[in-house]
Formats: structure tokens, C-alpha cells, sequence
């Protein structure tokens, strides 16, 4: 009966959003690098189901990790659940997996572009309670993969879907 069917705008938004993100990096890996002067910081939960980092980044990083795409990456690989992509920690070549579902934060600094993401319980495919408005990641000329720490005030504008949601 569709009286029992609910519509879950917040799953469907964030669905969306990443699928959003998807396809900018679909562009990036067709062309083959990051346009002008595009670069792109990712944030993921290093231990989240599907995730595969080397040990030892996960003992530096144990909770999240952002990583830059802007010029030195290769083998970006994507498919429906997440991303591949090689970079260079410390000047050693190292292969990460991503789950999309894995993903907190994706900003593009060059164009105040960012999206913060909801955690996902991957279990039952619902989204866990929302978090509070973030900045993403300052922009900087790293591309080395390295994490670093926002500073208040830097970085690109994030969008929250709190705003638009009724009280």
C-alpha cells in the first residue's frame, strides 16, 4: 500500500551528492589529471567497510584521512561503489581503495566548491543522524596525498543540507 511508503530525502540527497562526485572524478580520470587549476581533497573513514590503505598509513591516520588530487596520482580507477587511485606518500608509490560510502568530505578549493557527507550504516543502507556544518580542507600546491589539518576560516564553503531542512 503506498500510505506505508515514506520518501528518505536525506538518503536521496546524499546519494546524489556523491554520485555528484563520482562523475567529477569520471571527468578527471577521462582526461587524465585535474583541469586548470582544479584539485580535489577527499576525506575518508580509514577503517569504513571496503576501505584498503597500507598499514602503516592507517596507524598515522587511524580515524580519517584527506587525501589531494591535483597533479601527481595515477591509475584513478572508478566503478558504482567507490574509486582507486595511486599516490605518493613520502616519495614511496602507494595504491588506495575507497568505498563512495567511505567518503566524508570532498571539496574542490579552486572554486570554493565542497560537500560534507553523513556517515553511512552500511548495514541496513541508512544514514546515521547529521552532523553539524564543516570546512572542508584549505586549499594548498600539495598533490603528495598528505593529510592536512583545516584552519578555521580557510578552505571552501560547504554545503549542509541542515539549512534547507524544516525545524
Amino acid at each position: 500500500m503506498t500510505d506505508d511508503v515514506e520518501l528518505d530525502y536525506d538518503y536521496l540527497m546524499q546519494k546524489s551528492l556523491r554520485n555528484l562526485m563520482r562523475d567529477v572524478l569520471e571527468i578527471i580520470r577521462d582526461i587524465g589529471d585535474a583541469p586548470g587549476e582544479h584539485h580535489f581533497y577527499i576525506e575518508f573513514l580509514t577503517h569504513a567497510p571496503g576501505v584498503s590503505i597500507p598499514e602503516h598509513l592507517l596507524q598515522e591516520y587511524p580515524e580519517r584521512m584527506t587525501i589531494v588530487l591535483q597533479h601527481q596520482f595515477q591509475n584513478l580507477i572508478i566503478d558504482d561503489d567507490g574509486f582507486g587511485v595511486t599516490l605518493w606518500f613520502k616519495g614511496r608509490e602507494t595504491r588506495l581503495e575507497i568505498p563512495f560510502l567511505a567518503v566524508t568530505s570532498f571539496a574542490d578549493p579552486s572554486v570554493e566548491f565542497g560537500l560534507r557527507f553523513e556517515p553511512v550504516d552500511q548495514d541496513d543502507d541508512s544514514d546515521a543522524d547529521a552532523t553539524d556544518e564543516a570546512e572542508a580542507a584549505p586549499a594548498s600546491d600539495n598533490a603528495s596525498g598528505t593529510e592536512e589539518k583545516p584552519k578555521p576560516g580557510d578552505g571552501a564553503d560547504v554545503v549542509s543540507l541542515d539549512a534547507f531542512r524544516k525545524k
